[in-house]
């Protein structure tokens, strides 16, 4: 009997599972460890905070894989020993045949003085709810969406967030005044000037003011403070993209440094270490542009997709040869119950990544996207 083990029950921990599974024979086990027990996909936060769709509808107990024959413990992952494929599960410990680190990233709330104080973590799941209560008690004023580092997890998500919330502010009669601010120059940097044209004629369309070049320093309760000579910015409420770090557990392993991301090979996934890979939010992936790989969850599938493949080629006993290809793409909501579609060839030099035309059957094919996942994974 073999073991696979899988740390992070995400978008791209499941998929990995589910592949594995059925992949591999029943006498080789497949273990995916989490401290959740349960799964939403980070999409379903913008709905809830809006109030268009709750957390709830979309959320799935992890319990139901193990009518798969997917083993799942539910515990905090507090040690790796790479080189032996051990984890430590606060007391207990697991060996794997094969190791997959799909923790995701962090959230450096810390890093930024003053942001847990006066900010509200928009990316975070537990956060949803009271996001949600400030949104709808909100009665005019200015409303921030910050992003207070660059790379972070679902790159087109705060331009969503920001259109949809004029909007409703709109549709009530709420007077309020939109904004967001980032570091980028541009909203999405992967598309280049040009591919970012629409975006931001749909914000300025909207009453969305987009503030680039903006690197946050500290936050007040009524401002946010920015580390170059720039006016502060001033919020009556602030919905925070807080700053996205790879997790302790990765750096105290030798996987990663403090200061940056899980080191893999773009195509195998595999780190350093032989049987050990990592995918998702948790890598860093350079492309020929010398940007990241987006972190978003359709990248984290396929690449779980691919490390199944060949985790469960290694298993049989024949060469490895699925790799991830760089390619991938997410939708983004442009309101008006429309939405386009970002992606391309991440692996082509240069990117190649364009954004379609807006439309109502690409907002339903976002709807689509979730189900498809839910059905695909959980329904057995």
């Amino acid at each position: 009997m073999a073991r696979a083990l899988i740390l992070g029950a995400g978008f791209g921990g499941i998929a990995t599972a589910v592949a594995l599974r059925e992949q591999l024979p029943s006498t080789d086990e497949v273990v995916l460890v989490d401290r959740r027990d349960d799964f939403a996909m980070g999409l379903r936060k913008i709905w809830a905070i809006l109030g268009i769709s709750p957390i709830a509808y979309g959320t799935r107990p992890l319990a139901m894989l193990e009518r798969r024959g997917i083993r799942v413990v539910h515990a905090d992952v507090t040690g790796i020993a790479p080189a032996s494929r051990i984890v430590n599960l606060g007391g207990t410990t697991l060996e794997a045949d094969a190791l997959v680190l799909a923790l995701g990233a962090s959230h450096a709330i810390e890093a930024i003085p003053g942001l847990g104080a006066h900010g509200v973590n928009a990316w975070e799941r537990a956060g949803v709810d009271h996001a949600h209560a400030l949104v709808d008690g909100f009665r005019g004023g200015r409303v921030v969406v910050g992003i207070f580092g660059s790379p972070y997890s679902c790159p087109p998500a705060p331009f969503e967030l920001a259109i949809l919330l004029a909007e409703r502010f709109a549709a009530r009669g709420t007077q309020a005044e939109v904004s967001v601010f980032g570091p980028a120059p541009i909203p999405l940097p992967i598309l280049g000037v040009d591919g970012c044209a629409p975006i931001l004629a749909r914000l300025d369309e909207v009453g969305v003011a987009y503030l680039g070049g903006r690197m946050a320093s500290r936050v007040t309760d009524r401002s946010v403070e920015f580390s170059v000579a720039q006016p502060p910015l001033a919020f009556d409420l602030l919905l925070a993209v807080p700053p996205h770090r790879v997790p302790a557990l990765l750096v105290d392993a030798g996987l990663a440094a403090a200061d940056g991301w899980l080191r893999v090979d773009r195509a195998t996934l595999e780190t350093n270490v032989t049987g050990v890979y990592g995918i998702g939010d948790c890598t860093g992936i350079g492309l020929a542009n010398g940007m990241p790989l987006p972190k978003a969850g359709t990248f984290a599938e396929r690449e779980g997709e691919t490390v199944a493949a060949r985790i469960a080629a290694a298993f049989r006993g024949d060469p490895p040869s699925a790799t991830f290809d760089g390619r991938g793409a997410c939708y983004m909501e442009m309101g008006d119950g429309e939405a386009s579609v970002i992606g391309g060839d991440m692996y082509a030099d240069p990117p190649d990544v364009t954004l379609s035309v807006p439309s109502a059957p690409q907002r339903a094919g976002k709807e689509q996207f979730e189900m498809e996942r839910l059905a695909r994974w959980f329904d057995r």
